[in-house]
């Protein structure tokens, strides 16, 4: 990994942002430049993980969504972005979820084959959701025996490895398109911003603004799609 990759710990006069790559980045971008920040180069056409902004001091880091809350945590960033999913999957201790950013809207919803009766007794469910999946089924006093899968969701009740899903819809299509239908709402979602805890202390001062500017986007963008 060459210097300009090394990521480096946040320090007090600099602010780091971690970014979903994908599709949030690709919706990301445009409130960031509506809140006033931009990358010094064209994210889709480097191989660069952190990027200058026309900010000083400012940064960026383009990294998995998984793991922006974990670098939110640690403090590796100071503010992250990152869908309510992964958020809830990941847990909130050491973040602030201040803003709802509006972007990447979904579902995250149970899924089964077509037509197919719901087992009665313990359910097999592949998802990639496993604690929040864990909590909803004890919510509702249902066991279930949880398969961990990073993909292909929709191949497991096809193949017989699971009763039913847990995943994101967004179309429905996907579902569709291999028999299956979704059954049962678990959560809207959206993007999020989220701030490291220690740094909304130390450093308030330069956050806050960021945060407003980001929320009037947020705002901007609402009234122009109405």
């Amino acid at each position: 990994m060459s210097e300009n990759n090394v990521i480096k710990t946040s320090t007090q006069d600099t602010l780091t942002l971690a970014l979903s790559k994908g599709r949030i980045l690709k919706e990301t971008l445009p409130l960031l430049a509506a809140a006033g920040i931009e990358p010094a180069e064209d994210i889709s056409k480097s191989r660069k993980l952190v990027f200058d902004t026309n900010l000083p001091n400012v940064r960026l880091l383009v990294i998995r969504a998984t793991d922006v809350p974990t670098y939110v945590e640690l403090g590796a960033a100071d503010l992250g972005v990152a869908g309510k999913d992964v958020l809830m999957e990941h847990g909130d201790e050491g973040l602030y979820e201040p803003l709802d950013l509006e972007i990447a809207h979904c579902r995250l919803m149970t899924a089964g084959i077509k037509g197919a009766a719901i087992p009665q007794g313990r359910r097999r469910v592949a998802t990639k959701f496993i604690d929040t999946a864990k909590r909803w089924y004890a919510e509702r006093g249902i066991q279930v025996d949880l398969i961990k899968l990073y993909g292909g969701m929709e191949l497991a009740p096809i193949m017989g490895l699971a009763d039913e899903i847990v995943d994101i819809v967004d179309t429905g299509n996907t579902l569709r398109a291999n028999g299956l239908e979704p059954r049962e709402w678990m959560a809207d979602i959206s993007t999020r911003l989220v701030v490291n805890k220690a740094a909304m202390k130390m450093k308030h001062v330069r956050i806050q603004p960021l945060l407003e500017q980001m929320r009037e986007a947020v705002v901007r963008k609402r009234t122009t799609a109405a």
